[in-house]
């Protein structure tokens, strides 16, 4: 029998895959609580999207007496969670959310910067409640983390 002909096929789909691999990078981030929130949880999965990051959030709650319908900001600080810095990108064009059918929420922003760009400085993302709610921090991530 004659393997040549599949033999062939096989590395030339095999070397095509290759090529046709995506290069967007796709990390999930764990959201720590801060005290104002204690108990609940939240996370964002960053994507890179034509030199963009993509953040899809969760969060499990909010405080007692916030407003709803749910209106959430959120923005990328220089800094850390334990030293934050200024704010480096607001994520504030639309600030509302999805009511999941779980216990939580989920909304999108978008960063005018890459993802890789993100993980090489020290970020930090933080999620807080409106002004007319008092502009609580809600959660805070390290970028850097989601890289380990």
């Amino acid at each position: 029998m004659n393997y040549t002909l599949p033999l062939t096929a096989l590395l030339v789909t095999v070397s095509l895959s290759g090529c046709t691999r995506s290069s967007t990078q796709s990390l999930t981030l764990p959201l720590k609580a801060t005290q104002q929130n204690a108990g609940q949880i939240a996370n964002t999965t960053l994507t890179d999207v034509d030199n963009e990051s993509n953040f899809n959030f969760y969060i499990s709650g909010v405080p007692t007496g916030t407003t709803m319908p749910l209106r959430i900001y959120t923005f990328v600080n220089r800094g850390n969670c334990q030293q934050p810095g200024p704010v480096a990108y607001e994520m504030n064009d639309r600030i509302t959310t999805q009511r999941t059918a779980q216990t939580g929420w989920r909304f999108e922003r978008v960063a005018p910067i890459s993802v890789s760009d993100l993980l090489s400085g020290q970020y930090s993302v933080v999620v807080r409640t409106t002004p007319e709610d008092g502009s609580v921090d809600l959660f805070c991530g390290d970028i850097a983390q989601a890289a380990r």
